[in-house]
């Protein structure tokens, strides 16, 4: 036992040497202000994404939709059940720096024949039972270069990445569950315009088709009332068509069945989100998922090249074991059965065609792909953020116009009617009105969409959502 005491001392000495390059986070250049803001003058640590996702949506019927989701949907499940299998990896992985005691018995009879190549004598009992105990005390490979402790670090950082993926489900979850049911709201406004056009169009229409009767119109004046009538009522089933199909999608974001979806506020009665700035473009670094997991993603395959270094060394390991062996049963514990035995091993590579050198290129390799997708992970979410403001800040500005073009459009459409009807202009300028306004309104109700959409997808730039 004094040598298993002298090569555990050794151990100790080395444990706290781990080959291979110890991480340091690469220096990234972020801008001091996202470009896109209101206000590139002023920086603000405050941001949009540090709200809980139920701070930035006040409907309850699409909280309770996002709720649902966060239960059911299938990508969340996948991703949960995976961080199970990358904490059972690890626990696998970490197992192995520690030693194994197992126990082992057997009890054999065995029975000899007395007219066999050797005879037995005659005062040989033929029936033989004997047995055996022993407790495998030590078996484990002495981690002197590191090479477990640094697959264990990899294993470890994979298990981070895999939580953070989890948490990039559940922003994407958040952003298409509020996506999708804003585009409900925008359909269901576009169908309420298309049946009060329709509606409106078929009084037009059967105004002229009086005054036709009366001789003041003519059948061309008929044509084209009907012409509108059927491009309002064309409208509507596709309107309602798509209705479904969203509602399909929505339902299995959800994880359920298609089914009808309640709604709660309309598109125009949506709550204005407060005035909140993006934030320090630095900080996005810590708050977006996918920024964490690609850096995890770096961090195990540095810890990997520790463990690939690791294999140039010898490799000690040490087996003991201590028990009982008897070829009596009655016997097996007593002191002349004791048997033990300590073997410890050193494997040192002479030779292996450089295999050790090309598999430690192919890592160095993979953590030079790994740093470039982290880099890009980091430059693509500046500019989904600055994607996200411009939009917001634009779309607004788009939306504000266009609310006046309908309410000229609209006053135009009224007094185009009026004028055709008192016989001082033809039915052309009042269709003509009539259309402009019934595209204008649809594009509104688009725009009103898009507006509150990119709040949403700013909010998931900027990493919020999985709080």
């Amino acid at each position: 036992m004094k040598r298993y005491i002298i090569i555990s001392t050794i151990a100790a000495i080395f444990a706290g040497c781990a080959m291979g390059p110890d991480y340091k986070r690469p220096l990234v250049s972020a801008p001091d202000v996202f470009r896109g803001g209101v206000d590139t003058t002023t920086t603000d640590a405050r941001s949009i994404g540090d709200l809980k996702w139920f701070e930035v949506f006040k409907d309850d019927q699409l909280q309770q939709l996002i709720g649902i989701a966060l239960e059911e949907n299938y990508d969340l499940r996948e991703a949960v059940a995976r961080i199970s299998a990358a904490r059972a990896n690890l626990g696998i992985t970490r197992a192995d720096q520690f030693p194994t005691v197992t126990a082992t018995t057997n009890i054999t009879n065995l029975r000899s024949s007395t007219s066999g190549s050797i005879p037995l004598p005659p005062a040989v009992n033929p029936d033989r039972t004997f047995g055996s105990v022993f407790l495998n005390l030590l078996s484990f490979e002495v981690d002197v270069w590191g090479r477990l402790r640094r697959t264990t670090e990899a294993a470890r950082a994979n298990l981070l990445a895999t939580e953070e993926n989890r948490k990039a489900v559940v922003t994407t979850l958040v952003s298409d569950t509020t996506t999708a049911y804003l585009s409900l709201l925008e359909l269901d406004t576009e169908l309420e315009i298309a049946n009060r056009t329709l509606s409106t169009r078929q009084e037009s229409l059967r105004l002229i088709q009086v005054r036709e009767q009366g001789g003041i119109a003519t059948e061309l004046d008929v044509r084209q009332a009907e012409q509108l009538v059927y491009s309002a009522s064309q409208t509507i089933p596709d309107i309602e068509r798509q209705i479904e199909e969203t509602e399909n999608r929505l339902n299995v974001i959800l994880g359920r069945s298609p089914r009808a979806i309640t709604r709660g506020r309309s598109l125009i009665q949506q709550e204005e989100l407060p005035s909140v700035p993006p934030g320090l473009p630095s900080s996005l670094l810590e708050r977006r998922p996918d920024i964490r997991a690609a850096e995890q993603n770096l961090i195990a395959t540095n810890a990997i090249i520790g463990a690939a270094r690791a294999v140039y060394f010898p490799q000690i390991s040490l087996t003991a074991l201590t028990g009982f062996q008897s070829n009596q049963l009655s016997s097996l514990f007593t002191g002349a059965t004791r048997n033990w035995q300590f073997v410890p091993q050193v494997t040192q590579p002479i030779f292996n065609a450089s295999r050790i050198r090309s598999n430690e290129r192919l890592l160095e390799a993979q953590r030079q792909i790994a740093l470039v997708q982290y880099e890009r992970v980091i430059q693509t979410a500046f500019r989904e953020v600055s994607d996200a403001l411009v939009d917001y800040r634009k779309l607004k500005e788009i939306r504000i116009q266009q609310e006046l073009l309908v309410t000229t459009l609209r006053d135009r459409s009224r007094l185009a009617y009026l004028r055709y009807q008192g016989g001082v202009d033809t039915l052309l300028n009042a269709l003509d009105a009539d259309r402009d306004l019934f595209n204008a309104e649809l594009s509104l109700t688009q725009t009103r969409r898009n507006e509150v959409v990119s709040i949403v997808q700013l909010y998931k730039a900027l990493g919020g959502g999985w709080q």
